[in-house]
């Protein structure tokens, strides 16, 4: 079986069945879930933040929890979230999927950083993301670069 189809993200059905040429009702009644804001319409807020200084990088469960309360918090639908642990330094990556995006991380535990990336679609506002992450990772600098993503000209 394809590896992207054991993880839920192919759909069963052929492809002459998903692409259909004829509009139906409840294609015309989909959103495409830009976002417009400041005059300007665009796919979605991509948030890079470099937390440093940081604590409780080297544990991938509480890494996962707290992304999660904080992709919620941000009003965003999880999919689903997979975290890997590597040795012997401790450092974790992953991410959490979610239905508007992303949310990944990857530590650094003998440099005391943390590099996560937030990209969201729609409603959701991923700085809110950001101090549910920081009561965990207690960083003493945190530096975010902020990009809106598929801007329409």
């Amino acid at each position: 079986m394809n590896a992207l189809a054991q993880l839920g993200m192919v759909s069963e059905l052929p492809s002459n069945i998903q692409m259909s040429s004829t509009p139906s009702s409840s294609d015309e009644d989909r959103k495409d879930y830009f976002v417009e804001r400041d005059g300007m319409k665009f796919a979605g807020t991509h948030l890079l933040v470099d937390l440093w200084e940081a604590r409780n990088l080297d544990d991938p469960e509480q890494i996962d929890r707290t992304l999660c309360e904080a992709a919620v918090t941000a009003g965003a639908t999880i999919l689903h979230s997979h975290f890997h642990h590597f040795t012997p330094n401790g450092g974790v990556s992953g991410v959490v999927v979610l239905a508007e995006s992303h949310i990944s991380i990857h530590t650094w535990p003998e440099r005391n950083f943390a590099a996560v990336d937030i990209f969201m679609c729609g409603v959701c506002d991923p700085h809110l993301a950001i101090p549910v992450m920081q009561r965990l990772f207690q960083a003493g600098r945190v530096v975010v670069d902020e990009q809106r993503r598929g801007r329409v000209a």
